[in-house]
C-alpha cells in the first residue's frame, strides 16, 4: 500500500510539473497596426516564436509566471514580464533615425576575418559598395560559417556593360556569387513536395594544386505555372532627367511591356512614377487590359529631378490599397540610382524600407544606365525590401528579366533563406567562402547580423568554398565523422509563415579529379575564375586568361547562348586587361 501511495504521488507530481499555460497577446506599433514576424524570445525555455500576420501570438509555457522579449526591424526592442491568464497587448516603438539603433546586416559571417586596407575605385558618377573580400579561416579554430542565400544576377551584366564599353570594370562592381546565379548551373529539381534540393561536390582547385574546391548546389523548387497565386505589381519607375537616355527609360519601357503581354487577367498593374514630381500615373488595371497598360508605359517621358523617398512611400501606399491576401504583392522599382532629392544615404533608406517591409510587400529593383548607376544603392533597397535586383544593359537582358526568368524574377518560394556549414576540422584545415563579400563600414560595426534572402521559384544557387586539406592522421576532437567534409544547415521561411524550417545536409569525401566532374561544375569554375581575376584577387595569382578561355571552351552546353556569350566576354577582357597591363609597364 506504501508503494502504491509513494507511486501515485509521483505521477501525480510528474502531471503537475508538466502543465502547460498559454500565453496569448498580439503586437502593434503606436499607431495600432498590427505587426507580422516579430520576433519573441522566451527567457524561461530560451526558445524564439514569431508574431502571426495579424500581430497574434501564442506560445506555450510550463509557468504561470513568464519574461518575453520583442524584437523587430526598424522598432525598439521590449521585454515584458507577462503572466499566463492576462492577454498581452504589446506596442512596439519605431526607432528613431537619428539615434542610428538599426543593426546593419552581413551578407557572411565568420570570426577571424582579416579586414585588410582596399583602395577605392572612382568610375565616373557610379557608386559600389566598398567590399572586402573573405579570407581563408582556420577550421580548428572556426569551423562554422552563415551566409545569406539570395539569388541576385546584378553584378554579371553589369560587369558585361563594362567590357562590351571596353572598360575595365570597378572590382567592387564583381560579385562572384551573382555571376555564379546568373547561369542557374547544374539545376536539379527538388523531390515531390520538397522546397529545396542540396547538393555537394569536392574536386580540386584549378588554380591552386595544393587546394580543393567544394561545390554546394541549393535548388529551389518551381511553381506551376498553372497555380501561380494572382499578382498585385506596382511599376514605380524614375522618370527624373537622368533617365532620359536610349539605355535607360526606353530600355524600362520595352522591358515592361513584355512583361504585361505575359500577364493574366487575375494579374493587377498600377504604375507610379518621379521625377519633378510624384504621382499615379495608372490607377490598379487589370492584366486583361494590355493594350490600356502597355499604352500608358509608352507615353512616359523623362524629366526633373528625383524624390526617391516620396516615390517609394507612395508606392507601397498604392500597393497596400489593392493587396491581395496570399498573393504576389511587389513593387517593381526601375531606376538609374540618383536619388539626389529626399532621403539620400543609405542609411536612411535602409530605415525607410525596412519599416515598409512589414506590410508583406516584396520589392523588385531594376537598374539601368551606365556613368550614373547607384549599385550600392540599388543594393540597399532590394535587400531591405526583402526582394531582388537585377541589372538591363540591353533589351535582350530586359527579356531575360522579365519574360523567361518571369517565375524567378517575381514568385516567391522562401523568406529569410540564410546556410550554415560546419566544417570538420579533420578533413579541412584552413576554408574560404568565395563571393558572399560585405562592406567594409558594415563589417567594422560590432553589432551586424545575418538578414536571410529572397529565393525566386526555379533558381539555383552554386557556392564555392576554396579549402587546405588536412592530413588524415591529423589529431581533432571534432563530432563530425572522420569522412564527412561538412555540414550544411539551411534555414527558411514559407512565403507569408513565421516558422522557420531547417534542412540538414552531409557533405561527404565525394573527391573526384577536376575532369570528372559534371561539365556545369566546370564551367562554374571558370566563372569563378573570371571573377577572382576581375577583382584582382591576391587568392588567385598566376591564373592567365587563357586558363580561364580554356576551361570554358571544353565544358560549354552546345547551343547555349549565354554560355558562348562568356567565352565572348572572356576574350575581350584579355585584350582590355593585355592594354591596360601594357599601358601601365610603359609609364
Amino acid at each position: 500500500m506504501r508503494n502504491f501511495i509513494l507511486a501515485t504521488l509521483t505521477l501525480t507530481l510528474a502531471l503537475n510539473s508538466s502543465a502547460q499555460y498559454y500565453i496569448r497577446g498580439d503586437v502593434k506599433d503606436e499607431k495600432n497596426q498590427p505587426l507580422q514576424n516579430v520576433k519573441i524570445y522566451m527567457h524561461s525555455n530560451h526558445l524564439l516564436y514569431y508574431s502571426g500576420v495579424t500581430g497574434g501570438f501564442g506560445i506555450p509555457s510550463p509557468l504561470v509566471y513568464d519574461s518575453l522579449t520583442f524584437s523587430t526591424d526598424g522598432f525598439e526592442p521590449r521585454s515584458v514580464k507577462v503572466k499566463t491568464n492576462v492577454y498581452q497587448e504589446i506596442v512596439l516603438k519605431v526607432l528613431n533615425n537619428r539615434n542610428n539603433l538599426q543593426k546593419q546586416r552581413v551578407v557572411s559571417f565568420t570570426k577571424d576575418l582579416d579586414l585588410q586596407a582596399k583602395k577605392n575605385w572612382l568610375f565616373g558618377n557610379e557608386s559600389y559598395s566598398n567590399l572586402i573580400e573573405n579570407d581563408f579561416i582556420k577550421a580548428a579554430k572556426y569551423p562554422s560559417t552563415t551566409f545569406t542565400l539570395r539569388t541576385d544576377k546584378a553584378s554579371y551584366s553589369n560587369v558585361r556593360r563594362f567590357i562590351n564599353q571596353k572598360s575595365i570594370v570597378p572590382p567592387d562592381a564583381v560579385r562572384i556569387e551573382e555571376m555564379l546565379n546568373y547561369f542557374n548551373l547544374n539545376y536539379k529539381a527538388p523531390k515531390k513536395d520538397e522546397v529545396f534540393s542540396i547538393e555537394s561536390q569536392l574536386t580540386a582547385c584549378p588554380w591552386n594544386n595544393a587546394h580543393e574546391l567544394l561545390f554546394l548546389n541549393i535548388d529551389a523548387d518551381k511553381l506551376n505555372l498553372d497555380k501561380v497565386p494572382p499578382s498585385n505589381l506596382v511599376f514605380l519607375i524614375d522618370v527624373s532627367g537622368s533617365m532620359d537616355l536610349p539605355n535607360r527609360l526606353p530600355l524600362l519601357k520595352a522591358g515592361f511591356a513584355m512583361l504585361v503581354k505575359n500577364l493574366r487577367a487575375i494579374d493587377t498593374v498600377s504604375i507610379v512614377v518621379y521625377g519633378g514630381t510624384v504621382g499615379v500615373w495608372l490607377q490598379p488595371t487589370s492584366g486583361a487590359e494590355k493594350q490600356k497598360i502597355i499604352k500608358s508605359i509608352e507615353e512616359l517621358n523623362a524629366s526633373g529631378d528625383t524624390p526617391g523617398e516620396a516615390a517609394i512611400r507612395s508606392a507601397y501606399k498604392l500597393a497596400k490599397s489593392t493587396f491581395i491576401k496570399n498573393g504576389n504583392n511587389r513593387i517593381i522599382l526601375a531606376t538609374d540610382g540618383d536619388f539626389n532629392v529626399g532621403q539620400t544615404t543609405e542609411k536612411e533608406l535602409d530605415d525607410l524600407i525596412t519599416l515598409e517591409r512589414q506590410t508583406g510587400i516584396y520589392l523588385t529593383c531594376l537598374g539601368v544606365g551606365m556613368g550614373n548607376y547607384k549599385d550600392s544603392k540599388i543594393e540597399t533597397l532590394a535587400k531591405k525590401g526583402n526582394g531582388n535586383f537585377a541589372y538591363l544593359d540591353d533589351v535582350r537582358e530586359a527579356e531575360k528579366v522579365l519574360v523567361t526568368e518571369f517565375t524567378q524574377t517575381l514568385y516567391t518560394i522562401a523568406n529569410d533563406v540564410y546556410a550554415s556549414v560546419k566544417f570538420n576540422p579533420v578533413m579541412v584545415k584552413e576554408y574560404r567562402l568565395i563571393g558572399y563579400d560585405n562592406k567594409r563600414d558594415v563589417l567594422d560595426d560590432s553589432t551586424t547580423q545575418i538578414e536571410g534572402g529572397e529565393i525566386g521559384s526555379g533558381n539555383g544557387i552554386t557556392v564555392v568554398f576554396e579549402i587546405t586539406p588536412t592530413e588524415d592522421n591529423l589529431f581533432s576532437n571534432a563530432p563530425l565523422l572522420k569522412d564527412d567534409i561538412a555540414t550544411l544547415t539551411l534555414h527558411y521561411k514559407l512565403p507569408d509563415k513565421n516558422t522557420e524550417h531547417q534542412i540538414t545536409k552531409i557533405c561527404p569525401m565525394n573527391f573526384l579529379d577536376f575532369k570528372e566532374i559534371n561539365n556545369d561544375l566546370k564551367f562554374a569554375s571558370a566563372v569563378t575564375m573570371f571573377g577572382l581575376v576581375l577583382r584582382d584577387s591576391k587568392y588567385i595569382s598566376g591564373v592567365s586568361w587563357d586558363d580561364i578561355l580554356s576551361i570554358a571552351r571544353e565544358t560549354i552546353t552546345p547551343g547555349d547562348y549565354l554560355q558562348n556569350e562568356f567565352i565572348s566576354l572572356a576574350e575581350q577582357a584579355k585584350k582590355i586587361y593585355k592594354k591596360t597591363k601594357k599601358r601601365k609597364e610603359e609609364k
